[in-house]
């Protein structure tokens, strides 16, 4: 809808993966199938607050391959983007 979403870094972090869990599934894969992410924050400080929420989204397997960075700014005053590289199966 490109709402923002006016919440902490909890809130923020899981819509980026709500999102890309459906943006997998339309593309006829799912989050099994990340093997990347690439995640930008505002405030690496809350890195411990991004892994909570990421243990939601990854209960039984080990969340793909992250490189985190830190950066002085997002688009619109977000906080968090996450980017995913995936495999679609045959």
């Amino acid at each position: 809808t490109n709402e923002i979403v006016k919440g902490d870094i909890k809130e923020q972090t899981r819509l980026c993966l709500n999102n890309l869990k459906q943006i997998l599934q339309a593309a006829g894969t799912d989050m099994g199938n990340l093997v990347k992410l690439t995640v930008f924050m505002t405030d690496l400080g809350n890195f411990a607050s991004v892994n909570e929420v990421f243990t939601e989204f990854f209960p039984d397997f080990e969340p793909p391959a992250r490189s985190a960075f830190e950066v002085s700014a997002l688009p619109k005053g977000l906080d968090i983007e996450i980017e995913g590289i995936a495999v679609i199966p045959e």
